[in-house]
């Protein structure tokens, strides 16, 4: 009887891994189809972020804006008050930037210091991007005449800033800790906190007066854009930079 070659395992080994690949991953067609999917996805987000702009150039406040804010507004808890105030605390200057910088140490001390980069890229490229299209449409305020406005702010209001931070920031982070830490009571925790505070910010920044729903709904629109370019930027750099950074600090022998 004929002894197999050494080959032959090998051979057998390759197969089995492309034969698994296969089972694991979609077919061609199939990948063709999400991702036009995707690309359709972000170019309707586009187009309607360009079309809200367009009418918010031209409008101070719609009738709708003034309803939304009244109907949350009606919520006269000073409990209530104070949640909100916490959830658009991080927003502000220079608390944003503070917030940015613990994020990007923290990653950086845990050994991931390309996604620490991009960290601060994602946090100076929403602020830049929401100050150059406010200083472009220039829309007042909610005025205290119509809405109650807990504190009065001298700046533009389209886009919200601090929903398009929470957005491209922590989303940012949000997908960092889904697509690399292993499931675990704190990393659920982490994702929890950083989601809510993504979708509550919205809403505060209503029920403050400072923004109306459609500054809200274009801050989440143009910063949900931005943070699929965040995250396409990490990836692209992922492989190009920090190739062989440690995944996480080595334990002590001790352990």
């Amino acid at each position: 009887m004929l002894e197999p070659t050494s080959e032959e395992p090998l051979e057998a080994i390759k197969d089995s891994l492309e034969q698994a690949a296969k089972d694991e991953t979609v077919s061609h067609p199939t990948r063709r189809y999400r991702i036009i999917l995707f690309q359709g996805a972000l170019l309707v987000t586009l187009s309607v972020f360009a079309f809200l702009t367009v009418l918010v150039k031209t409008t101070p406040s719609f009738p709708m804006d003034v309803q939304i804010t009244q109907a949350i507004q009606t919520i006269a808890s000073p409990l209530f008050a104070g949640f909100m105030q916490v959830i658009s605390w991080p927003g502000f200057s220079p608390n944003s930037m503070i917030v940015t910088v613990v994020i990007a140490v923290m990653l950086y001390l845990y050994g991931l210091h390309w996604e620490a980069v991009m960290a601060l890229v994602a946090s100076l490229s929403s602020g830049a991007a929401n100050q150059l299209i406010k200083s472009v449409i220039q829309r007042p305020r909610p005025s205290v005449d119509l809405v109650q406005v807990f504190t009065i702010l001298d700046s533009y209001s389209f886009p919200s800033g601090h929903v398009m931070f929470y957005t491209i920031v922590f989303g940012y982070v949000w997908y960092l800790m889904y697509t690399l830490f292993k499931p675990s009571l704190m990393r659920s925790i982490l994702l929890a906190l950083f989601g809510s505070f993504i979708l509550l910010v919205g809403v505060s920044r209503i029920y403050l007066g400072q923004h109306w729903a459609s500054d809200v709904l274009g801050a989440y629109l143009l910063g949900g854009l931005m943070l699929v370019g965040v995250i396409f930027l990490y990836q692209w750099g992922k492989t190009r930079f920090f190739v062989r950074q440690p995944v996480a600090p080595p334990r002590s022998k001790k352990e």
